[in-house]
């Protein structure tokens, strides 16, 4: 068994190391061409790592050529021997350094992109010039640290419209994208503390977590949500969750499992939630059921939103609400951090919020959304595909699960997707170590980015390739 060590690793990330080590392994010619690397699950409970290091190491190799795969059998060192470009002791230049492009699919059922005719460009363009004209003295000066509070303002109305959230604007931080703000909080709340995640859940939390040298617990997850239990047992002070509605599973989490959660965080001092609530704005059936951080009175939730799902993805504007007492402490040790969202763009997102453009904007969005998901839904469900799928957890989010009746192993009917141009991920892909059996065959329809004329013919790829 390869073994490798992960000491003085300082601010890099374990899978990146990990990478590294095999990658130089191969160009040593340590590992020979055709060797089969260990299981992920083996050579990581060897290593004393997590399965989603070694699965994001290997993933990497695959995608740089250094290994390949084979369908049920694992991973094997691939030849170099013919290979061009360069090794880590050559220089890297432009002549020598390449980027390999992203494969362009026909269909993305996994892209959170929207669609550009989605966006209101002509409202946001009459916004930028009216920032210009009358903001030229603001446009000039520094933000604040938490970002101007204009735009944490018109952030409390919108929160307090949509979600019936009480919140003071000094508790808003506005950040370029919720990755940083991620930072922030684990720089407020400690290195040292155990971090807890939704298992199946969103892969780069964990990578972001990761890279921050924290350590990370995976929390298996019910019909109602993270189970508490679990996580008490876990030992982790910082429970990271989606309880308005989970990503991949679509799970919305009850009224009394938000207190069990809540009850569990107020036990110890040192515990806390982060709510992460990055879509709630697109239930498409009833009302949003309130958040955690509107009925917790112990000041043990940091609430995180984004305008990325709302807007567009590459408006990279998020933001967190922190209780009064964390607040304090964030100022005093990260008061010098500079905001990192331009005053130019936080003028135009404040002006578009006031003016009521964006609630217009969403009730547009959530019909749009609606007659794309319902038409989609009723596609799958004609004659070529009826009684071959089940479709759960529709109602909130822009994605959905479809249960196929194939014997198709998952990684075989995702293979034949993508050769016909379709983008789709598996429920079990997003599990950290071995995922259910119950989740065999569970395909994840984001349908965000899917224009309504493309429809019929996504389908009818789909149907090709069962």
């Amino acid at each position: 068994m390869l073994t490798y060590s992960f000491e003085n690793l300082r601010s890099e990330s374990l899978y990146l190391h990990l990478y590294k080590c095999i990658k130089n392994d191969i160009l040593d010619g340590k590992i020979a061409a055709g060797e089969k690397l260990p299981s992920k699950r083996s050579f990581a409970k060897n290593l004393g790592i997590s399965t989603i290091t070694v699965e994001n190491a290997y993933a990497q190799l695959l995608a740089e050529g250094y290994i390949y795969s084979i369908p049920k059998k694992g991973y094997y060192a691939a030849d170099i021997s013919e290979r061009t470009g360069f090794s880590d002791t050559v220089p890297m230049n432009s002549e020598n350094f390449t980027i390999a492009a992203n494969p362009v699919y026909r269909f993305d059922f996994v892209s959170n992109r929207n669609n550009a005719e989605n966006f209101p460009f002509a409202t946001w363009a009459k916004l930028m010039r009216e920032t210009i004209s009358e903001k030229k003295e603001e446009l000039m000066v520094g933000a604040p640290c938490g970002g101007i509070m204009e735009l944490r303002m018109a952030i409390c109305r919108h929160m307090k419209q949509f979600r019936n959230m009480d919140v003071d604007p000094n508790q808003v931080i506005v950040g370029a994208g919720t990755e940083y703000l991620y930072g922030l909080i684990i720089q407020l709340l400690g290195r040292d503390k155990i971090y807890a995640v939704e298992n199946p859940g969103y892969d780069k939390i964990v990578k972001i977590y990761e890279s921050n040298g924290v350590v990370c617990r995976y929390i298996p997850m019910d019909k109602a949500g993270i189970l508490v239990s679990e996580l008490e047992n876990s030992g982790a002070q910082i429970a990271h969750i989606s309880p308005s509605h989970h990503y991949p599973t679509g799970i919305v989490t009850p009224v009394s499992r938000r207190y069990e959660l809540l009850g569990w965080a107020a036990k110890s001092e040192g515990r806390y939630i982060i709510e992460d609530d990055y879509d709630s704005e697109f239930r498409l059936t009833g009302k949003p059921m309130a958040t955690l951080q509107s009925i917790d009175v112990s000041e043990k939730v940091i609430y995180m939103n984004t305008f990325t799902k709302s807007l567009a993805s590459t408006i990279r504007i998020s933001y967190m609400v922190l209780p009064h007492h964390l607040l304090e402490q964030f100022y005093e040790r990260m008061g010098f951090y500079s905001c990192t969202v331009s005053n130019f763009e936080q003028y135009t997102l404040a002006r578009f919020i006031n003016d009521g453009y964006f609630e217009k904007h969403i009730n547009r969005m959530r019909k749009y959304y609606k007659s794309i998901r319902d038409q989609l839904m009723n596609e799958l469900k004609k004659d070529t595909m009826e009684g071959r799928i089940e479709i759960r957890e529709e109602d909130a989010g822009l994605h959905f699960l479809m249960r196929l009746d194939t014997d198709t192993a998952d990684e075989i009917f995702l293979q034949r997707a993508s050769q016909n141009g379709i983008r789709l991920s598996s429920l079990a892909g997003y599990y950290f170590g071995d995922p259910p059996k119950k989740t065999e065959h569970t395909i994840i329809m984001n349908y965000s980015g899917i224009r309504a004329e493309d429809i019929p013919a996504a389908v009818a790829c789909l149907h090709n390739c069962m």
